[in-house]
């Protein structure tokens, strides 16, 4: 221990000794470092962490599940399960909903959550003041009580520590504070605010699925256990309601990443693996560094060695020396990563990561980050260490420190080589992931994008009631706000192109009874005014588009996509027929009876679930004769549309004081949303590839630049001989070009594995992309030919006589 001690006090004194040296090594490895404790930091919170709930590992998603998919939950079946199960110490049900509040001039949107009284139980949420719900509070007229977020408290009421018991105008109606919830993750959620969930007796039924479930497992249940006890709870309620529960099931899946998109955690791992290349070059960067460094002291080591030092101590003492190098860039990238992890939060659209994934430096991540440390200090330290350990005495003495050379240069050759072919493979990763946003942004959407304003109405259930009141007051809103200067076209749907359809109900084709109702087709529900299709500029590729005439008591009419013919009406005129789909009634959380909507129009393919999405069956349907009382609203206007906001706000005030304009954002602006992850994840690789290649042109240029120095002697002779200095160039060149092509070469079998793994992620390539691999592959291959051609000139300049003179 007494002489690792000093060896490494030694390794640090000539560390100090060596600036330039030791800058340059500390830059590299504080890169590869910090970028992989920020890329883990993530990784860590989203993946790996438990949830920072009591006893998470007994939190679970209790799904309803049909035709090979989760689904929502029905009141019906959630109450069954609740009275029915052996397995859960309690169940809660929640869903989403908007909330008005209007404390000022100006009605504002919350986005809040109705959960029934045992939710925050359930998840081990603390409160900061006052309580949670009370039982009784889950029954209908006992239900106006509120739990605040901890930053909603915050930024909206300035943290008022007198909050309990105020009232609030929710919807038009008061409510009282009863609680605000600890900080925590709850922050991180788009649901800011709580009310309680109380089922009225027309809500309770097994046909509407407008919930979902998390239960609290009992003590030393597993997983497998609650599956099975669930999986008996509903077949016996299927047996019960055959009708509305044939063919449905559950499934009992962990809370941690169950919202998660799959590929999200693919591309979190791909980019811990991306930073792993930019650190193993790193290594290779500095392995061939100490390789030309441990040349220079070969005569130090042969006089160590003289004086008794074995090769086991000599072998210690470089890899001290390399530990202590890399302490010093493992420091470093610590304050790097802090940095890098500041960016790449701001730099990633919201909600992508789970809300429970509290991304900082914490203990496991500087655990991580020491760990990384010490490996990479032994990656570059072991061949340097093991090169000086095997030094031959004799011949060093002999030669002047010359000893070994072409043994070195092949290894410094085989780092080098490593090194292209890594940075090939992450270069490839960036080349693809840029291709892929760049389709994105190229589809055709199938309607108009510009000059186009939209946002919502969160319309309180209990303000418009009947389909009368409903239809009568979009068509007098959409009449004034189309009669604003400025306004070319205005209309109200329930789903938008690029927002989605929100709702998505199984149909039959008439004359086509499906036998098990729960293996009914599916497709996109929306309602539709009569202005929505040139709005949008959406083209109608057969029949007709919805007219005014289109009313409650006329005949039911639908337009379908050119999807939805496809699959279903292949060979069929689609304007002959019929689908089938129950009634969706306002205010009612029930399906009413089936209605036949006669097909009049097919419309081309609109990507409602964004630039991906395409292809998924959807149905529009008047709204006139299907209206709903929460709907979105677009105008078209004549100039930049978000100029357009205020005057429209007044409008709507005008119609109804406690209805916000909420989500107010343009098209174009919820176009760049829509390949935001896309985006992100272009940039973050891009950024990742372009230090990797930074990195391997400097590790050529390092490795030429040392062979020069190596080979001014036979330069110099060459020259003497009447070699000319293109001749020397050239000679520099074809080596330096060769090490890239090679390395290039075995870098293309790591960029088709790349390729593959990231497939899943792309849009509109294959796993092997040539212009994304012959455009990194044309940049890496420049990047070689300039870092070669820097020393490679420098060795034209070499004077005969002096080198001659010199050696």
């Amino acid at each position: 221990m007494r002489n690792r001690w000093r060896d490494l006090v030694f390794g640090f004194r000539l560390l100090w000794k060596d600036p330039g040296f030791t800058t340059v090594a500390v830059l590299a490895l504080a890169l590869g470092i910090g970028a992989n404790t920020a890329i883990f930091s993530v990784v860590y919170a989203t993946l790996l962490a438990p949830l920072p709930y009591h006893e998470p590992d007994r939190i679970v998603m209790v799904w309803s599940h049909v035709a090979g998919s989760n689904n929502g939950v029905s009141a019906g079946d959630f109450l069954d399960w609740q009275r029915q199960n052996s397995t859960f110490e309690s169940v809660a049900a929640w869903t989403g909903t908007a909330l008005s509040l209007n404390s000022g001039s100006q009605p504002e949107q919350i986005q809040g959550s109705a959960c029934t009284p045992q939710f925050l139980h359930v998840l081990g949420q603390p409160m900061l003041l006052g309580r949670d719900f009370l039982p009784e509070e889950g029954q209908v007229g006992k239900e106006h009580v509120a739990v605040l977020s901890y930053r909603l408290w915050q930024d909206r009421f300035g943290g008022d520590k007198n909050i309990i018991g105020q009232q609030l105008r929710l919807n038009g109606e008061q409510y009282a504070v009863v609680g605000v919830l600890a900080p925590g993750a709850t922050d991180r959620l788009q649901t800011q605010m709580y009310v309680p969930l109380a089922f009225k007796p027309e809500q309770i039924n097994h046909e509407y699925h407008f919930i979902l479930v998390m239960g609290r497992m009992k003590p030393g249940v597993t997983l497998a256990q609650a599956n099975a006890d669930m999986q008996s709870v509903t077949a016996h309620i299927a047996q019960e309601y055959p009708k509305s529960n044939q063919g449905w099931s559950s499934s009992v899946e962990p809370l941690q990443n169950d919202f998660l998109d799959r590929n999200v955690k693919r591309a979190l791992w791909m980019m811990l693996g991306a930073v792993g290349f930019v650190l193993l070059i790193a290594c290779a960067n500095v392995a061939n560094l100490l390789l030309a460094r441990g040349t220079a002291r070969q005569n130090e080591i042969a006089v160590r060695a003289a004086l008794g030092a074995t090769r086991k101590q000599l072998f210690g003492q470089f890899l001290t020396e390399s530990l202590a190098l890399a302490t010093i860039g493992g420091a470093l990238g610590i304050a790097l990563a802090w940095g890098l992890l500041k960016i790449i939060l701001a730099l990633m659209p919201q909600y992508t990561l789970p809300s429970e994934a509290d991304v900082t430096l914490n203990i496991p991540v500087l655990l991580f980050t020491m760990a990384a440390t010490m490996l990479a200090g032994i990656l570059f330290g072991c061949v340097p260490a093991f090169q000086a350990a095997r030094l031959n005495l004799n011949d060093t003495l002999k030669e002047g420190g010359r000893s070994g050379a072409a043994g070195k240069h092949r290894v410094r050759h085989a780092l080098v080589l490593a090194e292209f072919a890594l940075a090939l493979t992450l270069l490839a990763a960036a080349g693809l992931a840029v291709h892929s946003f760049w389709n994105l942004t190229h589809v055709d959407m199938g309607f108009r994008t510009d000059h186009i304003l939209t946002f919502s109405l969160p319309m309180p259930a209990e303000r418009l009631k009947t389909a009368e009141q409903i239809t009568a007051f979009y068509r007098e809103l959409s009449s004034r706000v189309q009669a604003l200067p400025g306004i070319t076209a205005a209309t109200v749907a329930t789903g938008f192109p690029v927002q989605g359809a929100n709702f998505g109900m199984p149909f039959e084709i008439s004359g086509k009874p499906v036998a098990d109702r729960s293996q009914r087709p599916g497709a996109g529900f929306i309602m539709v005014a009569p202005g929505y299709f040139p709005t949008f500029g959406i083209r109608i590729a057969k029949g007709r588009a919805f007219t005014e005439a289109d009313t409650a008591g006329g005949m039911h009419v639908a337009i379908v996509n050119s999807a939805l013919v496809k699959k279903y009406f292949p060979d069929v005129d689609p304007l002959t027929q019929q689908i089938s789909v129950e009634q969706l009634i306002p205010g009612v959380t029930n399906l009413g009876p089936p209605i036949n909507w006669q097909i009049v129009g097919v419309y081309e393919n609109v990507r409602n679930g964004g630039p991906k999405g395409d292809g998924f069956p959807e149905i529009d349907v008047p709204f006139a004769q299907s209206p709903w009382p929460n709907v979105s609203m677009a105008v078209r206007t004549a100039s930049d549309p978000d100029t357009m906001s205020k005057s429209i706000a007044a409008v709507i005030r005008s119609v109804d004081p406690d209805l916000p304009m909420a989500d107010v954002k343009s098209m174009d602006h919820l176009l760049e949303e829509s390949v935001g992850g896309e985006r992100f994840g272009a940039v973050l690789f891009g950024g990742f590839a372009f230090v990797a290649l930074a990195l391997a042109a400097f590790g050529i240029y390092g490795v030429m630049s040392f062979s020069v120095a190596q080979r001014t002697r036979e330069i110099g002779l060459r020259m003497a001989l009447g070699a000319g200095e293109g001749q020397v160039l050239g000679l520099i060149m074809k080596e330096g070009l060769t090490l890239g092509i090679i390395g290039l070469l075995i870098g293309l079998l790591g960029s088709y594995g790349i390729g593959t793994l990231m497939k899943s992620m792309l849009y509109g390539i294959g796993s092997i992309d040539t212009v994304a691999f012959s455009a990194v592959a044309a940049i890496l291959l420049f990047s070689a030919l300039i870092a070669c051609y820097i020393p490679a000139r420098r060795a034209t300049h070499v004077d005969p006589m002096a080198a001659l003179r010199d050696q």
